[in-house]
């Protein structure tokens, strides 16, 4: 089976961690440009740890609106490893993924926000304790 350019999806052509670590910006050679933020990345990873092995298994994760990444790591011609500042590390972020991340940031936003609040739970870190 061959493939052609309707089957192929957009390459990125550049990958950047904003300075502020909070966001990753990724362009496509479509001309496509995202800037998609680390709460977003991480709480919706493609990990096992996150998604499960079913969509029943998917878990919600709170408290990470401050969430920076710390590293890029890539993997194969494929995809990126992030690795988090709470250390979470498993997640591939295939070209395919990050492109729909970006085109679907809206709703992805706005469903993470339902389901946190519909949970009683919250985007920001738990307070410390002194």
């Amino acid at each position: 089976m061959s493939t052609t350019p309707a089957d192929q999806k957009p390459w990125p052509t550049e990958l950047r961690l904003r300075k502020d670590r909070r966001a990753l910006e990724v362009t496509f050679e479509t001309g496509e440009r995202f800037v998609l933020p680390a709460e977003i990345l991480r709480v919706r990873s493609p990990s096992a740890e996150v998604q499960g092995h079913s969509p029943a298994e998917r878990k919600l994760v709170a408290g990470k609106r401050a969430v920076e990444i710390l590293e890029v790591q890539p993997t194969g011609n494929y995809a990126v490893r992030l690795v988090f500042d709470d250390m979470h590390d498993t997640g591939i972020f295939s070209w395919d993924y990050l492109l729909d991340c970006g085109r679907n940031l809206a709703t992805w936003e706005a469903d993470y926000a339902s389901e946190i609040d519909a949970a009683g739970l919250s985007r920001d870190p738990p307070a410390r304790r002194g």
